[in-house]
């Protein structure tokens, strides 16, 4: 009897049917024969395999019987799924040999099956890649004067109007405009037309500061600047002396940072002829102002001496209303060019930015004037607004 090994449980199952199937056709066709003793050969535990590709676990085979079969019988076939089985008898023993295809490629091959992906690579999407170059050499930017041309090559940007230069000059330093905010500082208005540096009169000798941030004494330090000459560029305003004893060197504010004066926070100053050596623990090196400082002066006398003048040259002004001119009365117009309230001089004349008449939204101006007419006040208004002729209403009640 001779063993026969399965590689697996479905093909047992499948050579046990067709066995069966085998003999009952055979029991029915030919008579039976007479059996022939047979020698019983031991069961061989001892299963030998050659060229497989995988490791198979055959431990607890089933071992079958033999059974009689006539030797005139066909070989035994396998259904088709188990081609890749090569069966080999041998008069000693029966060898299987099972080739089994690897996994990875019945992977392969659903995968090759599958429709292909649409690839958007180059169409919907790319991958970015930057180059710099680095110039050799030192790069210089441009500058302020360079972008400027260029941006008005281009014509895109916005660029307002020139500021007018600031001819305002300071009667004490005279130099114009606004100084830095760490020198002589911003100017500061002391009389018709007239402006003075808030350092140049805060370091005066003269001049001292109140709580309130009042300059006093500034008038007093220009009469006196106006007759002395400075030692580092012998023009006359000088005002900020040396502070030691008997010593008769006096320089603009803006002159004695460039002399290298010493000042003190006690608002001293040293020449560099009397300053100590090095550093000083008193000494100011920072002249920044950003409290509020004015300066102490009559204003009653200065409206007056600008309303008293006869020159037009200058105006004053309270918020949209402008005077012109005062006007003034005769002994003979007192009785009837007054009333309890106010006074109508002959020749008053201001004028007022005011809603207009005609339009909602828009101003216009009115000139206001007095005049006189049979010996009483006339008291006229002229309209004038842009886009119409001037308009003239007189009454002799100001209401």
């Amino acid at each position: 009897m001779k063993d026969i090994v399965f590689c697996s449980n479905n093909c047992f199952v499948l050579y046990s049917a067709a066995v069966q199937a085998k003999s009952s056709e055979n029991k029915e066709s030919v008579p039976s024969l007479p059996q022939s003793p047979m020698k019983e050969r031991p069961p061989k535990a001892f299963h030998q395999y050659s060229n497989n590709i995988s490791t198979l676990d055959v431990h607890c085979l089933p071992q079958l019987q033999e059974k009689v079969s006539p030797p005139s019988s066909p070989p035994i076939m396998f259904p088709p799924a188990f081609e890749a089985a090569k069966v080999e008898a041998k008069p000693d023993e029966l060898k299987v040999t099972v080739k089994l295809k690897p996994r990875l490629k019945a992977i392969h091959s659903l995968e090759d099956c599958r429709p292909p992906s649409k690839k958007w690579k180059g169409m919907k999407w790319k991958k970015w890649s930057i180059q710099i170059v680095i110039p050799k050499g030192s790069f210089k930017p441009p500058g302020e004067e360079e972008i400027d041309e260029f941006l008005k090559k281009l014509g895109t940007t916005l660029k307002p109007d020139p500021v007018p230069k600031d001819y305002r000059k300071c009667c004490f330093c005279h130099e114009e405009g606004d100084g830095l905010t760490d020198g002589p500082a911003r100017l500061l208005n002391l009389d018709l037309d007239l402006w003075v540096h808030l350092n140049c009169a805060l370091w005066s000798t003269e001049v001292y500061e109140t709580q309130a941030g009042a300059l006093i004494n500034v008038e007093l330090a220009l009469r006196r600047g106006l007759q002395m000459k400075c030692m580092f560029c012998h023009k006359m305003g000088a005002t900020s002396g040396c502070h030691r004893l008997r010593c008769t060197n006096i320089y603009h504010f803006t002159c004695a940072i460039k002399a290298q004066c010493m000042f003190f926070k006690d608002k001293t100053m040293l020449c560099p002829m009397h300053k100590p050596k090095g550093t000083h623990e008193q000494e100011l090196s920072y002249f920044a102002v950003f409290r509020r400082v004015y300066v102490q002066r009559d204003e009653v006398r200065q409206i007056a001496s600008i309303v008293q003048r006869g020159e037009r040259d200058h105006t004053f002004r309270v918020g949209s209303l402008i005077f012109h001119a005062v006007g003034q009365l005769l002994p003979q117009q007192m009785q009837a060019f007054h009333s309890s309230k106010a006074l109508f001089p002959v020749g008053y004349e201001a004028s007022r930015l005011y809603w207009s008449m005609r339009y909602a939204n828009r101003r216009c101006r009115y000139l206001c004037s007095i005049e006189e007419k049979d010996g009483l006040p006339l008291f006229v208004i002229k309209v004038v607004e842009q886009g119409h002729e001037d308009l003239v209403l007189t009454d002799t009640t100001p209401k």
